[in-house]
């Protein structure tokens, strides 16, 4: 009867949520499993969401270049009932949902929610969108079938170039929705993107020039991160991949995939090569 009753008192599916009825704690199991098992069904269920979150950012890039279309409205409120239904399933996925709402992807993920709600009144917002694929970088769903195929060392250069992309775009859309005229010679988010590519890697060919005081702390702006984010891209790919094995003595996580000893404190290592991982 002891036994009996310390399980029922410590079971974390009977104690985390009391008062919750019985179905929506066999749901809520149901979708931790889903999004965060590695079992065959729960890793082809990730693999349909990512490919269905790629499909949105897709048309998240392309919403500028289609709005005014009559089908526009049709899509753009059809995306927002697949993102409404995906914050809701990993939210019930999520051991507590007011921790889960105070992440920064999630707080990202709901302002896009908005957007796509009201994508008349808050278009000059859209180019936002596109910071989707930044959460999405955040997710485990897209790292862990590269680490489970050793393609982790690869990590920080794919997010290197997310991170790049989604700056690209941010930028272009907010170029596009503050600078479009005739005076500035953007006309359309091709010209916009130009702009931004032509300034952040400080190429500058001057037949592009956003104007006024306001147009050109923009363009010092872009300059300043972009060519940090490039030269952030270039080390990633150029510099000797690094091995995450954190050392015993101090701690320092990376070291090279040949080291002997810790270049911090010179403890020595024994780094498991690739056959024995």
């Amino acid at each position: 009867m002891a036994r009996t009753w310390a399980l029922t008192t410590t079971d974390p599916e009977t104690t985390d949520k009391p008062d919750e009825l019985g179905w929506l704690a066999r749901l809520r199991k149901r979708l931790r499993i889903l999004y965060h098992s590695q079992a065959p069904f729960a890793l082809r269920f990730q693999a349909a969401v990512l490919i269905v979150d790629l499909a949105i950012i897709a048309f998240f890039i392309a919403s500028p270049l289609i709005k005014g279309r009559e089908y526009f409205l049709w899509i753009d409120y059809s995306i927002a009932a697949v993102v409404f239904i995906e914050l809701v399933a990993r939210a019930l996925a999520s051991t507590s949902i007011t921790r889960w709402l105070r992440q920064l992807p999630v707080i990202i993920d709901i302002f896009i929610l908005i957007t796509l709600l009201a994508p008349t009144w808050l278009f000059n917002l859209g180019f936002l969108r596109i910071l989707r694929l930044w959460t999405l970088s955040k997710s485990t769903i897209v790292w862990r079938p590269l680490i489970k195929r050793r393609l982790g060392a690869y990590q920080e250069t794919i997010q290197a170039v997310i991170n790049l992309l989604v700056f690209v775009f941010v930028v272009t859309g907010f170029v596009y929705t503050a600078f479009v005229s005739e005076d500035s010679g953007i006309v359309g988010y091709v010209d916009a993107l130009y702009f931004t590519v032509t300034t952040m890697t400080t190429t500058g060919f001057g037949d592009i020039t956003l104007p006024g005081t306001f147009g050109k702390l923009v363009s010092i702006a872009v300059m300043l991160m972009g060519i940090s984010l490039f030269v952030r891209l270039a080390q990633l790919i150029f510099r000797p991949a690094k091995v995450h094995f954190p050392c015993p003595q101090c701690g320092l996580a990376k070291h090279e995939p040949d080291a002997v000893h810790c270049k911090a404190c010179g403890h020595i290592l024994n780094i498991p090569d690739e056959g024995s991982i």
